[in-house]
């Protein structure tokens, strides 16, 4: 099985705009979920062939009748969970070298809560979720990718929202990403969260 890719996208790299029809019943978020041709926070590079194929393939799921829903936080497979569900997908294009869509909030109890966070200014990132191939001769270009959905996230899960010095520094130091990986893949091992904590502290004192 292709492994999954999660990509996240701030609300201001995805250029999020919100819309509203039907007297203001239907909320909708329109902007880029997933970019092309550029090495990615995650080190990786979708070439924009591979982003066009995919998401011609789930607009044309989509105009066939297909419903792609989309849920809220970072699920953890490629299923989708009903009880998370906050939004379905209503449109996607290609602008450029990235992947434009166009989210319908839905009035589930997690559309709600994104509805009314939404209201009230609070500002919401995407987080594309797919399968594909990672090339490992250190170039981390993605090949053979779809789009299986689009998520809704919180601004502070992609790494675009931490403070910028900090975080550019990090990923620059020996070290930086692979302790951002391993963050990721130990979140559950007290263990390895131990070895990790360390391992950061030695990271982020060389940065002072």
């Amino acid at each position: 099985m292709r492994p999954l890719l999660q990509e996240n996208l701030t609300f201001d790299q995805a250029g999020l705009v919100m819309e509203s029809a039907n007297d203001g019943k239907d909320l909708y978020m329109k902007g880029i979920c997933i970019q092309g041709g550029v090495r990615n926070a995650n080190q990786r590079v979708y070439p924009v062939n591979e982003i066009g194929r995919a998401v011609k393939t789930l607009n044309d799921q989509i105009q066939g009748g297909y419903s792609v829903l989309g849920e809220v936080d970072h699920p953890e497979g490629l299923n989708i969970n009903l009880d998370r569900v906050s939004h379905m997908i209503n449109e996607c294009w290609m602008d450029g070298a990235n992947g434009y869509g166009k989210l319908k909030i839905l009035p589930t109890p997690m559309g709600q809560l994104v509805s009314t966070m939404i209201q009230n200014g609070v500002k919401l990132g995407v987080s594309s979720r797919g399968s594909g191939n990672v090339s490992e001769d250190g170039g981390n270009e993605v090949s053979d990718f779809e789009i299986i959905t689009v998520d809704v996230v919180a601004q502070p899960s992609a790494p675009g929202a931490y403070p910028t010095p900090i975080y550019e520094h990090l990923m620059n130091a020996r070290g930086g990403y692979k302790a951002y990986e391993l963050a990721q893949a130990t979140k559950h091992d007290t263990k390895a969260q131990k070895y990790l904590k360390e391992s950061l502290i030695n990271i982020i004192s060389r940065l002072q």
